[in-house]
């Protein structure tokens, strides 16, 4: 059962400049609609570049700015050494999948 403060975004395939326009929006629309948290599911992502990753980091200033939460989950081993490597796993809460995060959230409230 999701809750309607929760936002979903599954972005899907290569998550890179072009995508990330258009990803950034689909977050920008969520915190507007007053989302509390914003979950973005990874599973079908198969790729993620350093415009993707840039366009993550504008979302959470975004996701932050309003007040929001913004949780990432189901991240592939490319995308989990992108952020090791720039040191983003550390900024972003990252759950292994959705059922992890729901349980996470069921918990908090």
């Amino acid at each position: 059962m999701m809750n309607p403060e929760v936002q979903v975004v599954e972005p899907a395939g290569i998550l890179d400049g072009m995508r990330a326009a258009e990803f950034r929006q689909e977050i920008s629309d969520y915190v507007e609609q007053g989302a509390k948290i914003v979950l973005i599911d990874f599973k079908d992502v198969t790729f993620m570049d350093s415009s993707g990753l840039g366009a993550l980091v504008l979302s959470l200033k975004t996701v932050r700015a309003a007040n929001t939460q913004m949780c990432l989950c189901s991240i592939n081993e490319q995308i989990k050494m992108l952020f090791e490597l720039t040191s983003m796993d550390r900024v972003f809460d990252i759950y292994e999948d959705r059922d992890a995060f729901e349980k996470a959230v069921a918990a908090t409230r």
